[in-house]
């Protein structure tokens, strides 16, 4: 099977920069998969694609570099997840999980037997190899999404379950559980102190701590926190920015457009 460059790299010790993709347009998605990133996530909770864009996106991903392709799934649905899997996905990023419960069931509809309980049809991932079925469970990430007080809480729990490679911090979202106002870039000392807690008991475990950022100099500080993967914002916010930027610019006023954090 060919191998994650995603694992890979993460285990190299490589800070990997993720992209986010809720644009469904094919054009769109190769030209942004294009641009350097070691990861790119379809996001089919907060974005417009649905499993029925997934495969055309997922090639035009593959098609314009090596990123590994990653899709955050709507919800710890088995049927969500195995369609994401079977369509190519080489990650799978799920949202809200708050227990260890949860946790395994994610893991039931991600792993083969006898880890899991995924049922055998890879139509698409079958292109990654004729001994898919054997290496998926090993090369394929499974990132459960911690943003909720409840899940910080539990989290050794989470990351006590076999099949979990890491954690995905949600920052606005972990926010909103604490009260505070949702932010890619949070500055309240309580979610702080919360995101703390998680990168460094998923280091602990041995497992990837991979988080939503606002924009570069966020990811960089996140890096150093020791943060293994930084998403930047989403393709919808990037081509915003850059859009607003170009305008400013070309009116010749000096304050360039400012990221904002959703």
């Amino acid at each position: 099977m060919k191998p994650n460059l995603l694992k890979k790299k993460i285990a190299d010790g490589v800070r990997c920069v993720g992209g986010w993709v809720a644009i469904p347009d094919v054009l769109a998605c190769e030209v942004y998969a294009g641009q350097g990133w070691d990861s790119v996530t379809l996001d089919m909770q907060h974005g417009g694609s649905n499993i029925n864009d997934a495969v055309p996106l997922l090639a035009a991903i593959q098609s314009a570099g090596d990123a590994t392709p990653i899709i955050r799934v709507p919800w710890n649905d088995p049927g969500q997840i195995m369609r994401a899997l079977d369509a190519g996905a080489m990650g799978i990023i799920c949202p809200m999980i708050n227990t260890k419960a949860e946790a395994e069931a994610l893991v039931r509809s991600c792993r083969y037997p006898p880890m899991g309980e995924r049922s055998f049809g890879p139509y698409r991932a079958s292109q990654y190899g004729a001994d898919y079925w054997q290496k998926a469970n090993e090369e394929v990430l499974l990132f459960a999404m911690v943003e909720t007080r409840q899940a910080v809480s539990n989290l050794e729990e989470i990351l006590s379950v076999k099949g979990i490679n890491g954690v995905y911090v949600g920052p606005s979202d972990l926010s909103l559980s604490m009260g505070k106002a949702p932010t890619l870039d949070p500055t309240d000392k309580e979610v702080l102190v919360a995101m703390d807690i998680i990168v460094k008991t998923a280091r602990k475990w041995g497992h990837i701590a991979g988080v939503h950022t606002d924009g570069p100099k966020t990811a960089l500080r996140r890096f150093e926190e020791g943060f293994q993967m930084c998403t930047i914002l989403n393709d919808v916010r990037l081509l915003a920015m850059a859009a607003n930027n170009a305008v400013r610019e070309a009116r010749g006023q000096a304050e360039a457009a400012k990221s904002k954090t959703y």
